[in-house]
C-alpha cells in the first residue's frame, strides 16, 4: 500500500493509519469507515458532541464515557468504539475530523480511488457530476470519487480539487485575474 508520507506524518495520519491497519486485519474497512463517516456527520451536526471533544477541561474518563454512550447511541462497531476510546485516554478527540478525513484517504488509496472536490456556482445534476467524473476518471486512471458542493460566490464555472490539484475555471478568479492585469 503506498500511502503519502503526508498523511503517516501527521498526527491524524497515524491514529488513521493504526485503525486502518487493525480494520485490515479483522476484514472490518468498509464498516469502520461507514462508522467514521456516521460519527462525522453526527460531530458537523451537534455542536455539543464537538464541544465534548474538543473541550480540555472535561477529564479523560469523562469524555471516554460520553463518547462510547455516543458510539452505543450510532451504533458503531466494537473496532470504532475501542478506537474512541483510546483518542479519549490519549487526549486525542480533538483530532476526531482530522483522522476521519485520513482515515477516508487511506482507504481510497487502497482501493486505487482518488477523491475530488467539484465546487460549482449552482448545483449540478446527476448527469453533470456524472460526466465530470468520467472524465476525472480519464485524467486521473483511477476511480475518482466525487464530491459536489455550491459556493454562489464563484459566480460560474468549477473548481475541481483532486489531492492538491487544483483546477480553477471559475469566472471569479477569471475576473480577478483581469482586475489584476488592468491593474497593472
Amino acid at each position: 500500500m503506498d500511502i503519502s508520507a503526508g498523511i503517516k506524518a501527521s498526527l491524524a495520519g497515524r491514529y488513521a493509519s493504526a485503525l486502518f491497519d487493525l480494520a485490515s486485519e479483522s476484514g472490518a474497512v468498509t464498516a469502520v469507515e461507514s462508522d467514521l463517516a456516521t460519527l462525522g456527520a453526527a460531530l458537523a451536526e451537534s455542536g455539543e458532541l464537538s464541544a465534548l471533544t474538543t473541550n480540555p477541561e472535561l477529564a479523560r474518563d469523562v469524555q471516554g464515557n460520553a463518547m462510547a454512550a455516543v458510539a452505543k447511541k450510532l451504533k458503531l462497531s466494537v473496532l470504532t468504539t475501542n478506537f474512541l476510546g483510546v483518542l479519549a485516554a490519549n487526549r486525542r478527540l480533538g483530532k476526531l475530523p482530522a483522522i476521519i478525513s485520513a482515515f477516508r484517504a487511506i482507504a481510497a488509496a487502497q482501493r486505487g480511488e482518488v477523491t475530488a472536490t467539484v465546487t460549482s456556482a449552482h448545483p449540478l445534476s446527476a448527469d453533470q457530476v456524472a460526466a465530470l467524473k468520467t472524465k476525472l476518471t480519464a485524467r486521473e486512471g483511477r476511480t475518482v470519487m466525487l464530491t459536489a458542493a455550491v459556493d454562489p460566490d464563484l459566480l460560474g464555472g468549477l473548481v475541481v480539487t483532486i489531492g492538491s490539484q487544483r483546477i480553477d475555471a471559475s469566472i471569479r478568479t477569471r475576473l480577478n485575474s483581469l482586475a489584476q492585469a488592468m491593474k497593472a
